[in-house]
């Protein structure tokens, strides 16, 4: 699998990746025009919607409706020496309607928790970056 960096002009960063094009730009306060989500939202959100992924497929099995089915996720941050914060915890709640069957409420978090993003930032991989000459 490979992605392609490109660069459309101002602060925006394009990722292609199977035919798709996914823009990213920096928030207007960070000199950005504001016109896609930066790429670490696009990383936060990658992680809601995994989980969402997994509760989607763990619904459909077993025929329950999804309409009013919602993944509220929060994040929390805490400084670092340097200044800066840290994603220290990311809290989800499977928010369900009342009549989702109780028997299944366990079985839904456990489905939400094999999600393969956070399976990544769990056993992250090695980054290797090089420059080369074109």
């Amino acid at each position: 699998m490979e992605l392609i960096v490109t660069f459309p002009g101002g602060k925006k960063v394009n990722a292609e990746l199977g035919g798709m094009v996914i823009p990213t730009d920096q928030p207007v306060e960070s000199g950005g025009e504001g016109t896609a989500p930066s790429p670490y939202d696009y990383f936060l959100a990658s992680i809601g919607t995994c989980a969402g992924f997994y509760v989607l497929a763990f619904c459909q099995q077993r025929g329950i409706a999804t309409e009013n089915i919602s993944l509220r996720q929060a994040m929390e941050f805490t400084p670092t020496a340097d200044g800066r914060k840290k994603l220290s915890r990311v809290q989800m709640e499977i928010v369900v309607p009342s009549d989702f069957p109780e028997k299944y409420r366990n079985a839904l978090v456990k489905s939400a928790e094999l999600c393969s993003v956070k399976r990544a930032l769990a056993d992250p991989p090695d980054f290797a970056i090089r420059t080369v000459v074109a």
